[in-house]
């Protein structure tokens, strides 16, 4: 057997038998230094210097955010501003729940965290509407999935360090796509509630509840345009912008809706570390990246997808069907560490943009939330609904459908994802 037929062997073992990723990908590493004998302390190198680099402090920092702003009342009043929008139509409930992920996605970076935010309020109130639960638990599990595409990202943030692509442009590149599929995802919800006769007992649109649920709600609209307006009017950088989130954050939920006390901070304190616990994946996944070079791992695959096909958008595609199958038993995180090194010189040696392939890799990142069993989303989509995930999972399939639609825009028009930032910063130069 091969070594790397050995290696494919042993961590699709302890994949299987249930291990946790980071201790499979770190055993799967460490027969790897044994089988080309290089010392074990290359594990120990790549731990320190996985969790040195300074743009990694934002993802903790934009997570807390997201959830200071959660429990101290600003996604209430983002719901708001999206009910006095599309209130009166079929399926308003699930209108506003994606329109209402769209906006707090700009705040938190995290797909789950976005989810839990929007649907924890969002999918009780579906329910007494009459939805069926599964429904309203899928658009809230798809609809908060764009906490991970439109800016700020974490998973962009990760590929942008693994990948040393401009985190800023990343940002910029996620917003035009992130709006289309919203488009896609509320068009979705639409013609489901259409068909089963939900929702529309709203008020008709008017400017003056939309006014004052806009006033009422001026302190949460506002903070994602002083988010990513100070960034890109060059006031601070993405990790500064993710520790102004938090103050202000603090400040708005203390002094403006005196709704966020000691112990919610707390709370969101303990939410936080856990959700960025799984940052213990970069140490061993970082290692077996750069074990990939030894073992000529991308140049294999270039080979062997090349013998197949050099249509970049044949490649792409393929690529994506990979990522989403991974995507159900991976974790986003150790997908993007893993296989950025392997497919990114593919594609950028057939004229991809690096900035491109890091919006279509989060995307179908986005998918895998929504896939069992892993499943992020849908996970925290049944703790809140109390369905089973496997009834989630059948009535999230018209979701996914249209995320591989957004994917598949993206592969064949690129301009949708490379436009803003070419347009802010100049073309990129590879």
């Amino acid at each position: 057997m091969s070594p790397l037929s050995a290696l494919a062997t042993v961590f699709v073992a302890l994949t299987v038998v249930g291990m946790p990723l980071f201790a499979a990908v770190g055993l799967t590493t460490i027969l790897a230094l044994y089988l080309i004998d290089i010392p074990f302390t290359l594990m120990a190198q790549t731990g320190y210097s996985s969790l040195t680099p300074f743009p990694l402090l934002t993802i903790p920092l934009f997570v807390l955010a997201g959830r200071l702003m959660e429990v101290g009342g600003m996604a209430e009043r983002m719901i708001s501003v999206a009910t006095s929008l599309v209130g009166a139509y079929r399926g308003s409930l699930g209108l506003v729940t994606c329109f209402a992920c769209m906006l707090f996605a700009a705040l938190s970076g995290s797909g789950p965290a976005t989810t839990a935010a929007i649907g924890s309020v969002t999918i009780p109130a579906m329910q007494r509407e009459g939805y069926s639960v599964p429904f309203a638990a899928a658009i809230a599990a798809s609809a908060g999935a764009l906490g991970s595409l439109i800016p700020p990202s974490n998973l962009m943030i990760i590929y942008g360090l693994v990948s040393e692509t401009s985190i800023p442009r990343l940002f910029l590149a996620g917003i035009v796509p992130g709006i289309i599929i919203t488009v896609l995802l509320m068009l979705t919800t639409y013609a489901i509630a259409v068909r089963r006769g939900y929702g529309g007992s709203g008020e008709p649109f008017s400017w003056g509840p939309f006014r004052k649920a806009l006033w009422d709600g001026k302190w949460a609209v506002g903070a994602p345009l002083i988010i990513l307006g100070g960034i890109y009017g060059g006031v601070f950088t993405p990790t500064e912008a993710a520790s102004v989130a938090v103050f202000y954050a603090l400040f708005v939920g203390v002094f403006v809706y005196g709704q966020l006390t000691m112990k919610k901070v707390i709370e969101s304190l303990r939410f936080t570390a856990l959700l960025t616990g799984i940052l213990i994946l970069l140490t061993p996944t970082l290692a077996f990246g750069q074990l990939s070079a030894f073992y000529d791992i991308p140049s294999a695959v270039k080979e062997g997808i090349t013998s197949l096909t050099t249509n970049v958008y044949l490649v792409m595609i393929l690529i994506g069907i990979f990522y989403i199958i991974i995507g159900t038993f991976m974790e986003s995180l150790a997908q993007i560490i893993l296989f950025t090194a392997v497919f990114l010189p593919l594609v950028t040696s057939l004229g991809v943009d690096p900035v491109l392939f890091g919006v279509f890799t989060v995307i179908t990142c986005e998918i895998g939330f929504l896939t069992p069993p892993l499943g992020g989303n849908l996970n925290v989509a049944s703790r809140i609904s109390g369905v089973t995930i496997e009834q989630i999972s059948v009535a999230v399939l018209p979701y996914i459908v249209a995320y591989i639609l957004g994917m598949l825009l993206l592969i064949f028009l690129p301009d949708v994802a490379t436009f803003f930032p070419d347009m802010v910063y100049g073309p990129a130069r590879h």
